[in-house]
C-alpha cells in the first residue's frame, strides 16, 4: 500500500485539478516543491521512494506529472522511470538531482524521461511544467 499523503488547494482558473507525486527522501525538498506546486493549484502527494510511485500506478493511480529524485532508496529514478514507461504511463516524468545536470541526462531521456532538473526546482521551472501539462491536455 502506498504512503502517499494528499494536500490540495483551490484554484478556480484550473478546469481539471492537476496532480503529482513529489518523491524525495528529503522532507525539506518535498515541502519546498509542495509549496511551489500549490501556488499553481496542483494537488500533491508525497512519497519517500520511487517504488511508491510504481506501486501507486499498479493500483490504478493516475498523475499528470511525476516528480522524483534520481538517487533514492529501494528503487532509483532510472529503474522507476523504465518501469513506469514499460507500464505505458504517459505522465510527464521529471527527475530531480543534486548532481550536475549533463552527467546522465541523455541516458535518462533514452528510457522515457521527459525532463531532468537540478533541485530544488524554482518557481519558473514549476510554472513551465504546469504550462506544458496544460498544453498537452
Amino acid at each position: 500500500m502506498s504512503s502517499f499523503q494528499s494536500s490540495s488547494s483551490l484554484n478556480t482558473k484550473v478546469m481539471k485539478k492537476l496532480t503529482t507525486p513529489i518523491i524525495d527522501d528529503d522532507i525539506v525538498v518535498r515541502m519546498v516543491h509542495k509549496e511551489l506546486l500549490r501556488k499553481f493549484g496542483v494537488e500533491t502527494h508525497e512519497a519517500k521512494n520511487d517504488q511508491e510511485a510504481v506501486h501507486a500506478h499498479h493500483n490504478c493511480a493516475c498523475f499528470d506529472l511525476i516528480m522524483m529524485d534520481l538517487d533514492m532508496p529501494v528503487m532509483n529514478g532510472r529503474q522507476a522511470t523504465k518501469e513506469l514507461r514499460d507500464m505505458h504511463v504517459a505522465s510527464l516524468i521529471v527527475e530531480m538531482t543534486s548532481r550536475e545536470k549533463e552527467e546522465e541526462e541523455k541516458s535518462f531521456m533514452d528510457i522515457g524521461l521527459d525532463y531532468y532538473y537540478q533541485k530544488p526546482l524554482t518557481i519558473d521551472v514549476v510554472r513551465d511544467l504546469v504550462e506544458k501539462i496544460k498544453e498537452n491536455a
